[in-house]
């Protein structure tokens, strides 16, 4: 069986190689260039791939604060659930099910007390339910409740940070809501008839997703129904599975026990398009970067076909010594190794290193308005990083082979007499 891993002889030679001139101990300059393209390109990918993991775990832990993992929805023109009681029952008893609760989804528009207008969304919670994290963001305020309510008052409500910016509102503060059933109309006009509520801030909630704080509000579930005109009806069911990723699982096994007219839709279809946009762009920037760690192998290539040319030489008399051809080739592919090793390593640290700075200092600041979030998060797989350090090795280990055979396959009669 033939070796192909260098003797110690082999690796001394093939770090002599390495260095610049003679009696120096630095690298070459075509070493140091090839090293830093390996550790540019490795630390390149850890961060950019850091990111967009970040990214998606960052955008999934914020989606769930406030959204459940499933909803059960009903086809039919009213798109409401009327019996909803049973259907709850049937769904809690389904397995991987944590919890479930009736939720009441509505739009408004909101006036502050100085008449300034804003469109809103109504999200009807049900009290101490834990389907939803919505308690865990208030950072001001409670949980809307109607008791101690002034009769002047139709209810309270608890609003997104960002919102409460907009409408200047402080916990305690009065707002008007224009309700839905606005839109119905009157039996004796024949026209729509403008229904408005007062309501009280009773907190602030911040779950640190733009689309969340800028645009909910909060009530109790039975004060939704009552704003909404719903009645006893209910939008959808919202439910809670032990695991966030076997939600498609449990919402088969949900439809499969209700059957029609339910049906459910998972937190991965709410938002199937941004998280299919964050992979195919995880997939082209790591192509990208990619292609610098191809550039750097070119440079390997490039650094060894030189130490061929200048040491044709030495090469000959190593040959004339006894030194095998294969032996050759294993000194210009350990030459391959150590640069890869190197490189790897140097941009290993390097990349984990500015991925953790970045990641717990908070230093690059993003709009919210635009990314959904207010700080770039980085997240390092461990797979990712396996992958990584592998494929720049191997690239390495790849660039040494035609420099390699070019060195085996040199005459020792003829490279003793180059000049």
């Amino acid at each position: 069986m033939a070796r192909w891993w260098p003797t110690a002889l082999e690796r001394r030679i093939a770090l002599r190689y390495l260095r610049g001139q003679r009696g120096t101990r630095s690298a070459s300059l075509q070493t140091v260039v090839a090293i830093g393209g390996i550790a540019t390109g490795v630390m390149a990918l850890i961060v950019v791939l850091g990111v967009m993991n970040g990214l998606r775990d960052d955008l999934r832990d914020r989606i769930l604060i406030a959204s459940p993992h499933i909803r059960v929805l009903t086809y039919g023109e009213a798109l409401v659930i009327n019996d909803w009681e049973d259907a709850l029952e049937s769904v809690r008893s389904v397995d991987g099910v944590h919890s479930a609760s009736p939720e009441v989804i509505s739009q408004t528009l909101v006036v502050n007390q100085g008449n300034h207008v804003e469109s809103a969304k109504v999200a009807g919670l049900e009290p101490g339910t834990d389907v939803i994290g919505i308690g865990d963001a208030i950072v001001d305020g409670s949980f809307p409740s109607e008791i101690g309510l002034p009769d002047s008052l139709d209810g309270s409500v608890m609003i997104g940070s960002r919102l409460a910016q907009r409408l200047n509102a402080l916990p305690g503060d009065v707002l008007r809501l224009v309700s839905p059933r606005s839109i119905r109309t009157s039996r004796v006009t024949g026209t729509p008839t403008p229904v408005y509520w007062l309501v009280r801030v009773s907190g602030i909630f911040e779950t640190g997703m733009y689309i969340y704080d800028n645009e909910f509000l909060v009530m109790s579930r039975e004060t939704a129904q009552d704003f909404t005109g719903l009645g006893t009806a209910v939008s959808t069911l919202s439910v809670r599975v032990d695991d966030p990723m076997v939600a498609p699982t449990v919402a088969a096994s949900i439809e499969e026990r209700l059957g029609y007219p339910y049906h459910t839709e998972t937190w991965q279809q709410q938002n199937s398009q941004l998280f299919s946009a964050l992979q195919l762009e995880k997939i082209g920037m790591g192509l990208v970067i990619f292609f610098i760690m191809l550039v750097a192998a070119f440079n390997i290539v490039g650094t060894l076909t030189m130490v061929v040319a200048f040491k044709t030489r030495e090469i000959g008399i190593l040959q004339a010594m006894g030194l095998q051809p294969a032996g050759i080739g294993r000194i210009f592919l350990a030459q391959g190794g150590i640069i890869g090793i190197v490189g790897t390593s140097i941009g290993l640290v390097l990349g984990l290193a500015v991925a953790w700075v970045v990641d717990t200092s908070g230093l690059i600041r993003l709009d919210p308005a635009v990314y959904f979030i207010d700080r770039l998060p980085i997240r390092t797989d461990p797979l990712d990083i396996g992958i990584i350090v592998v494929t720049a090795l191997a690239l390495a280990i790849v660039a040494t082979i035609h420099p390699a055979r070019q060195a085996a396959a040199l005459s020792p009669v003829e490279a003793v007499r180059a000049e």
